[in-house]
This record gives C-alpha cells, sequence and structure tokens, in this order.
C-alpha cells in the first residue's frame, strides 16, 4: 500500500512510518506513588504485584495534571506505572519493540519482570526490544518506574517549578510518561533513522540512513523521492555498514526559474514524499519505511536571514508548549490546533521555548508551513552531571529532529541558564558553553554532535540568536562572535543571548 505524509497524521514517529500501523497504549494504566523509593527493593515489577498499584492514570499525560486523573502536583520524585497487554510471540526473525516518545527523567521498564529498557533525559523517546522476554502469546505485564527529582538544579527541566507551587515563570513538573507509548513489529533488521539535509543550491539531498545492527554481507537500499504523483529521484546504493550517507541528485531542482512548486516555505510548505527499502544481496526485501522532507536551503548574509536564497522577514511569538489541563502533554489534535492558530493569527514561525516538542508537532509545522526555533531545556547549575545530560540529551535531541523542514535554529543554551552569571567566574563553565556552540565539522554517517545542525560534511559557522525583550523578533541580526552578544535591528542590544551552531551550508540557521 502506497503511503504520503498525509498519512503520518498522528504517528508519533511521522518521519519514519511502517506498515501495518502502530499499536497505541495510551488509555489507562495502574499507577503509584513512591515517596519511600521502596519499589526496588520491594519488587514491584514482578507480574504478580499488584498492590500497591491503586490508582488509574491516564497516559500519556502526567500525574500533575487534570487530565491525567491523579492531579496530584506535589513533590514525588518516584512513580510506577503498570498494565497488561497482550502480545503475540513474534516469529520467523521478527522483533517486538516498545517505544516511549518521553519519560521525564530517568526511566526503567520491565516486562513480566524482566528489565528490558532504561532511559535518562526527560524530553528525548527510546525504545525497548521486547522480543526475548516475550516466551507466549497473550497477557504480559509492562511495568515502568520513573524518577523526575524535583529539587535537582542540574537535571534539564526547562520551565517546571523546582517550587511545590509555580512562581513567576515556572509551571507545574511534568513526571513520568509525557508522550506517546506504543507497539511496533519490526523485521529481524530493519531501519531504526532516516535522515535528510536538502541542499537546493546543488540539486541534491542528503540522505543519513542507520539499521538495527552491522549486517552480515552487503545490502541495498532504494530511495524514492516523490511530489505526488511526480517521481524527483530514485536511487539504489549497496552498502555493508550499519550507518550509510549518500547523496541523491535532483534534477528538477537545477531549473532555477521554475522551482516554486518544488520548494518549501511556510506560504507554499511542500512535502516530498519518501519511500526507503531495504534488500539483501539478492534482493529479497527486509525492511520499507515511508518519510518525507521539505526541499529548502536556510542561509543568512550580510545580517539577513535568508530562506531559498532570498530575504525573508521573520514573524514569530514565543511558544510555551504547556497547556493548563495536559502540562507539557498534549492530544494530537490540540497540537495540530496550536499550530493552526500560530498560522490564522499571520505568524510564519515559533520560536519552541525551553522544550523539544513532541514530534507530532513537528509534523504540522512542517505541513502547514511554520518555521521552528528548537530549544534545550535549561538546568538551573553548573557542573559535571549538567554537562554530561544537556549534551546527551540534546544530541538525542538533534539526531532525532535533524531532518524536519520546519526546524531553522537549534538552541542548546537559553540566556545565562545552565552557566554561571556571570560565566567567567568559573573557567569551566566558559569552555563549556562555547564547546556546546562552536562551530566543528562532523563526518556522517555518525549522528550529528550536539552542536552540528546541518549537513555533513561541511563547513559550519557559529551564531547567536537573540531573545528579543519585545516581539516580534527581529528579521535582522548583527552578530557578534564569538556567541556572547547580539542585536537586533528592532529592539537594540540584547540583554541576554542564546547560543547555535548554524551549518554556512543548508539545513538550519539562528541569526
Amino acid at each position: 500500500m502506497h503511503h504520503t505524509h498525509l498519512d503520518a497524521a498522528g504517528h508519533p514517529r511521522p518521519q519514519l512510518v511502517r506498515d501495518p500501523d502502530w499499536h497505541d497504549l495510551s488509555g489507562p494504566w495502574g499507577f503509584a506513588h513512591d515517596d519511600a523509593d521502596l519499589g526496588r527493593r520491594d519488587r514491584w515489577m514482578e507480574p504478580d504485584v499488584t498492590a500497591p498499584f491503586t490508582a488509574t492514570v491516564t497516559v500519556p499525560y502526567p500525574p500533575e495534571s487534570r487530565a491525567s486523573g491523579i492531579h496530584d502536583t506535589g513533590h514525588h520524585p518516584v512513580v510506577w506505572y503498570r498494565r497488561t497487554v497482550d502480545l503475540t510471540r513474534p516469529v520467523g526473525g521478527r522483533r517486538l519493540l516498545l517505544h516511549f516518545g518521553a519519560v521525564d527523567h530517568r526511566a526503567d521498564v520491565w516486562l513480566d519482570g524482566r528489565q528490558v529498557g532504561h532511559h535518562e533525559g526527560g524530553h528525548t523517546g527510546f525504545t525497548c526490544d521486547l522480543t526475548d522476554a516475550v516466551d507466549r502469546d497473550g497477557p504480559h505485564v509492562v511495568v515502568v518506574r520513573a524518577e523526575d527529582q524535583p529539587l535537582d538544579p542540574t537535571q534539564p527541566r526547562g520551565k517546571q517549578d523546582w517550587r511545590r507551587e509555580p512562581h513567576v515563570i515556572w509551571y507545574h513538573r511534568t513526571t513520568g510518561i509525557w508522550q506517546p507509548v506504543w507497539l511496533e513489529e519490526v523485521p529481524g533488521e530493519h531501519l531504526t533513522r532516516v535522515q535528510w539535509t536538502p541542499d537546493v543550491a546543488h540539486a541534491r539531498v542528503h540522505c543519513a540512513v542507520r539499521l538495527n545492527h552491522w549486517p552480515d554481507e552487503p545490502r541495498t537500499l532504494t530511495v524514492r523521492l516523490a511530489l505526488g504523483e511526480r517521481i524527483l529521484a530514485e536511487q539504489r546504493i549497496r552498502t555493508d555498514q550499519q550507518e550509510t550517507a549518500f547523496d541523491i541528485t535532483v534534477p528538477a531542482l537545477r531549473h532555477g526559474q521554475d522551482l516554486d512548486d518544488l520548494l518549501w516555505t511556510p506560504e507554499h510548505p511542500h512535502l516530498v514524499d519518501a519511500t526507503v527499502s531495504l534488500a539483501d544481496a539478492e534482493g529479497a526485501p527486509l525492511d520499507q519505511v515511508t518519510s518525507y522532507l521539505g526541499l529548502r536551503d536556510i542561509g543568512r548574509h550580510d545580517g539577513l536571514f535568508l530562506l531559498n536564497h532570498k530575504p525573508y522577514f521573520l514573524r514569530f511569538a514565543l511558544q510555551q508548549g504547556y497547556w493548563p489541563d495536559t502540562h507539557l502533554a498534549a492530544p494530537a489534535d490540540a497540537l495540530h490546533r496550536d499550530a493552526e492558530l500560530a498560522k490564522e493569527i499571520g505568524l510564519n514561525g515559533l520560536r519552541v521555548h525551553q522544550k523539544i516538542e513532541d514530534p507530532r508537532f513537528l509534523y504540522w509545522a512542517d505541513r502547514l508551513g511554520l518555521l521552528l526555533w528548537e530549544e534545550m531545556p535549561s538546568a538551573y547549575a553548573f557542573g559535571a552531571a549538567t554537562v554530561e545530560r544537556v549534551t546527551r540529551e540534546w544530541t538525542e535531541a538533534v539526531t532525532r529532529d535533524l531532518g524536519h523542514p520546519s526546524i531553522m535554529a537549534w538552541i542548546p543554551v537559553n540566556e545565562s541558564w545552565s552557566v554561571p552569571n556571570p560565566p567567567t567566574s568559573r573557567p569551566s563553565a566558559t569552555s563549556w558553553t562555547p564547546s556546546t556552540t562552536s562551530p566543528r565539522r562532523s563526518t556522517p554517517p555518525g549522528p550529528p554532535s550536539p552542536t552540528t545542525a546541518g549537513r555533513s560534511p561541511g563547513p559550519t559557522s557559529g551564531a547567536c540568536t537573540t531573545t528579543p525583550r519585545t516581539p516580534p523578533p527581529c528579521a535582522v541580526a548583527t552578530v557578534t562572535r564569538p556567541c556572547v552578544r547580539a542585536s537586533c535591528a528592532n529592539s537594540g542590544p540584547a540583554p541576554n543571548a542564546s547560543c547555535s551552531t548554524v551549518p554556512s551550508t543548508t539545513n538550519s540557521l539562528s541569526f
């Protein structure tokens, strides 16, 4: 069955979709607070332990929220979830995967008492392979322990308040599961990542693909790009690597006077459908996914922001991504409606502030035409734990979201959050911030560094993105390097600046 980007609406991973459809595990789960942190000792992960789970939470809404059914906003650093699911044991070498969109902050997952996953980082997803733990068809018990220490200032938390009640600019906390949980059955050898970086100026698209393991013999990758019924390109390569990167020539992009129906802009957000197929050495199919991309170049010249090599005025608002009844979480229709509202009031972009947004929102920004700034949620104290946590989670976020045409800027550090003020008081903080934002060259097929937002290989250049005190965000910025100051043409010198990295080629920009 042929799928397009239109079929990805509501999918928790819209740029890598398989057929058949995914199985959503949102809904009621057993729930328990564990303020004394006794659950591990008392083996709450065992399938026959049910007594602690006296409450019911509606996943994926955090227990602090009204929509979760718990609505307890107190300090509860450890929470547990439990759900019985009917599973069919995979056959023929296939694998059964359990995906979590986001669990804040540290998660451990068990199936029938056997640990199948661990992840730290409250704003990016992870996957548990259940295959070896599913020994029969029928009911199985999934248990999740989430730890989210409200008083730990080295934990990236963004606008979540450390106080019991929100104050000043902060909001109630979001603990535990807050994005979709879903099951997927996949081939034994399958695609786990597909990334796109358009290069309109050179009439090509850079594609980076990752397999779940190293192949034991060469494999064939086939990529097909189509705009509606129009085939733009089809390319086949052989690889013996787990990660493979290559360029796809798009001849239609060579006609410089006939690009209006091809290029992605907020006014005309054309999306190209992509099919990526994996086959063995004899051509037998192993896996196939559908994806999408937008053909657009981003750059800067003489203080101007350029979209597709033309000056473009940015009409932005600050997007907090917080809902009163669901906190950081949101149902799919609310994410859709937020993007629609931004368009309806005449905006062409949003700065998603202190949040790695749900991929379902990024999909609607791609589809409806909104430029986005993606920003790492900050920690509030500097130290080794901060450096480790921010770097790891930011790397995961950029790796996941690199191919969205809507994302034009990456912001790893907001103002002076995460670092001392003034930062010069601690040399380690002074050196860490530039290392997070300084230009560097990365080499495919590895994942991007936390500071590299564009196509690789290729030169990059550093820049600062301003956080103006009065809206709207400016269309022209004067940049001073290193990333310590920036000024907007309509707002004067900015008291604080958020730093990011800008590739001088095509994928994203901070100004």
